[in-house]
């Protein structure tokens, strides 16, 4: 029986090792991302309006409006980041939430089916 009992501890010691190591690299994984996630979501929202102007999918209207929101979430950003060397955590939440708001904008404003009629 103390062989058995032996084994048992050895295999929960490694398992408890491996979710620690898990843990730990999924961790790490989290803060690299968050380090770039907002400028590259902003720089993809930014493209998407522009493919959605070259395809007829936004009229100038749509386009001046997502435009703006784009450059208000812009400014913001730059005031937060003025204020201290990072980003709180609370100013990223508004950060992703008014991103998030700009990302549904630019989806629901290409697919209304109020295009510009193609030639």
């Amino acid at each position: 029986m103390g062989e058995i009992e032996k084994m048992k501890t050895i295999f929960s010691v490694m398992l408890a090792a491996a979710f620690v190591l898990v843990g730990l690299a999924m961790t790490s994984n989290a803060q690299t991302r968050h380090r770039w996630s907002i400028n590259h979501r902003e720089a993809r929202q930014e493209r998407r309006i522009g493919q959605g102007v070259r395809s007829g999918e936004l009229t100038a209207r749509e386009t001046y409006r997502l435009e703006r929101q784009q450059l208000r979430l812009n400014r913001t950003e730059a005031r937060y980041r003025a204020s201290g060397d990072r980003l709180t955590p609370r100013e990223r939440f508004r950060l992703e939430r008014d991103l998030n708001r700009t990302s549904r904008s630019i989806y629901r404003q290409k697919h209304d089916r109020q295009d510009y009629p193609r030639p």
